[in-house]
C-alpha cells in the first residue's frame, strides 16, 4: 500500500475534522493535566505504548460481553462513541480510544500519521488488553484504520464494522469546498490554521457534520477547539503525510474475509455515499445500511437507529460458529 496523503486532506478529514483543526489555531497549547481534568471521567484510562505513545481509552459496558474497539475520526476524539456507548453497553464490552494526535493521548509531535501505523497501534493495544478477537468499527478515517487492520491482522477480528468510512477515491475538491477543507490541502493553508482563530469556521464545518445544527451545542464545539490544542496535536494532524496506506480498490478490499457492516449517511458532506455503496461493493458479503437525511456522524445524529442496525448486525456474529 502507498501513501494516504489524499486521504488525510479530503475525506479523511470527516466529521469536520477540518474544521476542528481550525480551531487549533489559538496559539497556545493547553497542558494536558488540564485537558485530563476538563474531558477525562470515571472510566478514563491510560497505558504507554510503543513509541513514547500514552494512549487514552475507555473500557465500559459489559465486561464480560464480547469486545468491541471504535475508532473516531480525523480530528475526533472517542467521545463520538459515547451514545453508542449508553445503548450497546448492557451486552457488550465497548472499548474506545484516542488515536496518536487526539483526545487525550500524547504522543511525539514528530508523529507521522497513517492508516496502516493506526491500525498496528490499534491492534497492539488490543493485544495489551488481552481481550482476545474482537469487533472493530470506525468512523471516517477511523473506518480506514478498520479496514486496513481487517487486512492486517485478519486473524483478530470477529467483525468490521465502517461508519462513513474513508477508502475510495473521490472527486477532487473544488471552490464549493468549505474553506477549512481547501486551506488543509496545501502547505500555506495548514501554516495559516496553525496560527489563526477560526472557531467560527469550526462551527460551521461541524454543522456541515452533523446536518442537525441543533447537536452542534457550545459545549461540543469548545470540546473540539479545546482537544485540538493539546500539546502537539496540530504538529501532527497539520503536517498529514501518511505514509505506507492508501486508498483502497476493489482488489484491494476483496481481500477481507472478516463480517462487514457499511453505515453511511445519504446526505454527508464530508464523505459521499458512493464512497459506502463501493465499498460495500467491493468486500465480500458485505451488508449496507444507507440513512437518508443524515450525515457524517450517524451514531450521534441519529444513535437510536444505528445502534439498533449495528446491534442486529453484532447478534449475528454472536449467532454464527467461532
Amino acid at each position: 500500500m502507498t501513501g494516504l496523503g489524499k486521504i488525510a486532506l479530503s475525506a479523511a478529514v470527516g466529521l469536520a475534522g477540518l474544521a476542528i483543526l481550525g480551531c487549533t489555531m489559538l496559539r497556545l497549547d493547553i497542558p494536558f493535566a488540564v485537558l485530563e481534568a476538563r474531558y477525562a471521567n470515571a472510566h478514563s484510562r491510560f497505558i504507554n505504548l510503543p513509541g513514547a505513545i500514552r494512549l487514552h481509552y475507555r473500557d465500559q459496558g459489559n465486561p464480560a460481553g464480547p469486545p468491541i474497539v471504535m475508532v473516531h475520526g480525523f480530528a475526533a476524539s472517542l467521545e463520538a462513541w459515547e451514545p453508542w456507548v449508553r445503548r450497546l453497553g448492557d451486552r457488550y464490552r465497548i472499548i474506545t480510544l484516542d488515536l496518536p494526535g487526539h483526545g487525550l493521548t500524547r504522543a511525539p509531535s514528530s508523529y507521522v500519521i497513517s492508516l496502516d501505523r493506526y491500525a498496528d497501534l490499534v491492534d497492539t493495544f488490543a493485544g495489551r488488553l488481552g481481550i482476545g478477537s474482537y469487533v472493530i468499527v470506525g468512523n471516517s478515517m477511523g473506518g480506514g484504520v478498520a479496514w486496513s487492520l481487517a487486512l492486517r491482522h485478519p486473524g483478530h477480528l470477529r467483525g468490521l464494522v465502517l461508519v462513513d468510512s474513508i477508502g475510495w477515491p473521490t472527486p477532487e475538491k473544488s471552490e464549493s469546498t468549505p474553506l477549512v477543507f481547501r486551506l488543509l490541502a496545501n502547505p500555506a493553508g495548514r501554516l495559516l490554521l496553525r496560527n489563526i482563530d477560526t472557531r467560527q469556521m469550526a462551527e460551521k464545518g461541524l454543522k456541515s457534520a452533523y446536518v442537525d445544527q441543533a447537536l452542534v451545542t457550545p459545549a461540543l464545539v469548545n470540546r473540539y477547539v479545546d482537544l485540538s490544542r493539546a500539546p502537539g496535536h496540530r504538529a501532527i494532524l497539520l503536517n498529514p503525510q501518511p505514509k505506507g496506506a492508501a486508498l483502497a480498490t476493489a482488489e484491494t478490499l476483496a481481500a477481507i474475509r472478516t463480517p462487514t457492516l457499511v453505515m453511511h449517511g445519504e446526505a454527508d458532506a464530508i464523505i459521499p455515499v458512493a464512497t459506502g455503496r463501493a465499498l460495500a461493493s467491493a468486500i465480500p458479503g458485505a451488508q449496507l445500511v444507507l440513512y437518508p437525511g443524515v450525515g457524517h456522524v450517524p451514531m450521534e445524529q441519529i444513535p437510536e437507529r444505528s445502534a439498533r442496525d449495528l446491534s442486529l448486525f453484532l447478534k449475528g456474529l454472536d449467532a454464527s460458529p467461532p
